[in-house]
């Protein structure tokens, strides 16, 4: 078995979607994780999982919230070797950026280099990103809630689905996975 973690996408913000960390964590062990915690009320869930319950997990666990809770939740699974590797392959850690400003959107696809080299850099000034990998990783001097660099513009330009985290909570979310 090995460790993971869900990502949920726009869960208990704003008022909007409300989902209990419980029942995620319910859903998760129904569907054959064991092991299971969360963290913070915004759809993050820590499990360990076979390869076999793997296939498939993040439909499964979207389609049981939308049959319990009536609304659709994307979700983004990611390996603790995955995130170590998203945790390295940060280039504005190298360039000495205050880590308070940095976020990283986790990428349900590669998206193809022609659709990332699309990306318009000048789309939110001063805001600065990166597309690496299954990764992008963002400055934003002014916070997240004042950028133009949305989950709509990444998952429209890129064709998939998005889900972002500042890097303190990525970083939590690795400590958390590697004393799992």
């Amino acid at each position: 078995m090995s460790t993971h973690v869900a990502l949920l996408r726009g869960v208990n913000v704003g008022g909007k979607n409300m989902l209990p960390m419980k029942d995620l964590a319910g859903i998760l062990v129904d569907a054959g994780c064991a092991d299971v915690r969360t963290y913070i009320q915004s759809g993050n869930a820590i499990f360990r999982a076979a390869d076999s319950v793997l296939d498939g997990l993040p439909d499964r666990i979207t389609g049981r919230i939308a049959k319990r809770f009536g609304y659709q939740i994307p979700v983004i699974l990611r390996t603790t070797e995955q995130l170590a590797e998203t945790i390295r392959q940060n280039p504005f850690l190298k360039a000495g950026v205050d880590e308070k400003m940095l976020y990283v959107f986790f990428l349900a696809d590669l998206p193809k280099a022609q659709a990332a080299s699309s990306l318009d850099l000048k789309r939110s000034p001063p805001d600065t990103f990166v597309v690496r990998g299954r990764e992008i990783y963002l400055h934003l001097p002014n916070g997240l809630g004042r950028s133009k660099l949305t989950n709509n513009y990444f998952d429209s330009k890129l064709a998939t689905i998005s889900t972002a985290r500042n890097w303190r909570i990525a970083l939590k979310l690795f400590e958390l996975m590697t004393a799992l």
